[in-house]
Parts: C-alpha cells; structure tokens; sequence
C-alpha cells in the first residue's frame, strides 16, 4: 500500500479509512497488516473497536465480528507504543429507550440535512433513530465526523449500495467533515485500491480485484496501475502452479512503455474494460473483455487501458527454448508517446 501522506485529513483518519474498508471487504489478510500500520499510526486499540463496532450496521455482524478477531490477534504481541486510548464507557442512552430515540433522530437530521422519515417501513425507521444514530452514535470513542469517514471508507468498498455511498458523502461533510476532505478520501481510496466506486465500473464489474497498486513498476507505466497474484485455490502451502497468473487493473489511460520479453512467450486475457495492444510497425489492436492475446517471444509491444475506461487483464508467460543466455526477462524501453496514444482515440 503506498505511503499515507495526508493533506487535510490526519494520518489517523486514513488509517481508519483503511481498515475500514479491508473490514468490509472482509479481506482478513491484508486487514491484519492494515491494522498493525493503524495502531503504529497513532489509532487506539478502544478507537478501532468502536469502527469495527460502528460497522455491524452497514456491513453486517459477521465481518465486523471478523474484523474485532483480527485486532484480537494482533494484540497477543502487541507493541509497547500501541495505547488504549480513552476507556470505553456506557453511554447512558443504552438505559433510556426514549432519550436514544430523541438523540437518533437529531443526529439523522443533522447528518441528512434535514428531517428523514421512512413511513413505508417504520421497523427500520425506528431502527434507524434508536438504534444506529442514537445507541450507535452515542459511544464517545469516535465523533461523529470520524464516523462518518469510517462510514464512507466501508461503502466505498461495497458494489451496490452507490445511493447510500452518496449519501454518506454529504452526510459527511454535515457531521464536520470539509468537502476537500471528503474528496480527499475519495482519492485515497482509489489510489490504494480500497474503493469500488471510483469510475472503474468496467473494472470493478465482476469479480476480479485491483489489488495493491502497482509500485513496483510504476517506473514502467504511463499513468496509474494496480497488481493482483492468482493463486490456484486447490493448492496447499508451500505448493506453486507451473503458471503463475497475475491480474493487472489499468487506470483509463494507463498504459506500460514499449517493452520486450525474452525467454518466454506472453498471454494477456482479457477480463474486463476496454484496452489496446500494439506491437512495434504494426496497427493497434482493440481490447475487450474476453480477447487473448499471445506475444511472441522477442516482439516489441505494449499494451494498456482506452482513455476514456479501466482496463483489466490476467497475464502470465510461457517459457521457450530459445533463451540467449545472459538475457534478461523483460527489456522495457521508451514510453508510448501521448501523440501516439491520442491517435488511436
């Protein structure tokens, strides 16, 4: 995950944004990490207990049980510089059904910019003020323009709920938040490949993740792309495929440099998106969900994402005998030119 630094929200914040949304992603593995990071960052353990508390209510009991196991873990060898934080306490509006009620119903209002009543299904109406806006937002662990961001991270990590995502957005920056902070953590989001509302509907369709971004060879690309290893799922630990598969997520524009591969042959299949594939003296090719594409060993190529979409493909290489010894694996050469790029729009 690329390095957090904040602009207008703190490091904190971001950290909350983060494990917030691997919670619900309901991604154990690499919310383990996330957490350790947040609780270096400066989160406290009583801070992230009431965000994965705080989210029962949107993503459900199981991964916010889930997430709470997570921390649990992590704090049998925690570290002498993680804290607490303030102690957790009572609050009193768990005692008080009416007064619950009564705060539910000022904060909905505050949040939703003005009176919200849902008479075609009072269960949930009430359910609402009580319970989620009055016991929930009761807890003094997080304010309320912490929630909020919480809140945001995790919808933004959901498919389907893009109404209620909107929402939360303006609800955020009425529960005091800015709206540069808002944006902000929109764009955190996306660039750390937390979020599945960020324009990327052709690359977030199905089922395929963007993974982390890919940093490693950025150095290689024109704009931004993230990497995400396949493994088999039948396999066992310390067990490898003979294939090795990863999924690479173009942003719209992305696009890597000319490059060459030696030593084996590559295949792109294409998984989502709109893209293109070139080799070097010949037109550019048009890429959509369920093309392959098979490049020679030796060719001068590349390929990347249509301005105007995301862009998803699996790629993996098949080795062949005519490998030059001494050669290295991929040759990356000069980048595709925006003049060159723009003439194939």
């Amino acid at each position: 995950m690329s390095t957090i630094k904040a602009q207008t929200l703190t490091e904190r914040q971001l950290h909350l944004a983060t494990v917030a949304s691997l919670e619900a992603q309901g991604d154990l593995a690499r919310l383990e990490t996330a957490v350790r990071k947040a609780l270096d960052g400066g989160v406290t353990v009583n801070e992230m207990k009431e965000a994965f508390s705080h989210l029962y209510a949107y993503t459900g009991f199981l991964r916010s049980l889930n997430a709470l196991g997570v921390l649990s873990k992590a704090l049998n060898d925690r570290k002498p510089e993680w804290k607490d934080g303030k102690p957790w306490t009572r609050p009193a509006v768990w005692d008080d059904a009416k007064a619950a009620l009564e705060l539910g119903t000022k904060v909905q209002t505050q949040l939703s910019g003005g009176a919200f009543n849902y008479d075609f299904c009072p269960q949930d109406d009430y359910y609402l003020k009580a319970h989620l806006f009055g016991d929930i937002f009761a807890g003094d662990q997080l304010s309320h323009a912490d929630r909020e961001i919480v809140t945001v991270a995790a919808l933004s990590a959901l498919k389907g709920v893009a109404s209620q995502l909107a929402s939360h957005k303006r609800g955020a920056v009425n529960m005091g938040n800015t709206q540069d902070q808002v944006d902000e953590l929109c764009r955190f989001l996306t660039e750390n490949g937390l979020s599945q509302h960020d324009s990327a509907a052709d690359a977030c369709a199905g089922d395929w993740q963007k993974g982390e971004p890919n940093v490693g060879y950025a150095q290689y690309f024109v704009g931004n792309s993230h990497l995400a290893p396949l493994r088999p799922k039948n396999l066992r630990d310390g067990e490898a495929t003979v294939l090795p598969c990863n999924n690479v997520t173009f942003e719209p524009g992305c696009r890597n440099n000319w490059h060459i591969h030696h030593g084996a042959r590559q295949i792109l299949v294409c998984v989502s998106g709109k893209g293109w594939y070139q080799e070097w003296g010949k037109p550019a090719v048009a890429l959509k969900a369920g093309d392959i594409i098979d490049i020679p060993e030796g060719v001068k190529h590349w390929h990347g994402a249509a301005k105007d979409s995301w862009f998803q493909h699996i790629a993996t290489h098949v080795a062949v005998e005519n490998t030059q010894p001494g050669s290295e694996p991929n040759e990356w050469l000069g980048k595709v030119s925006d003049e060159e790029y723009n003439k194939l729009h």
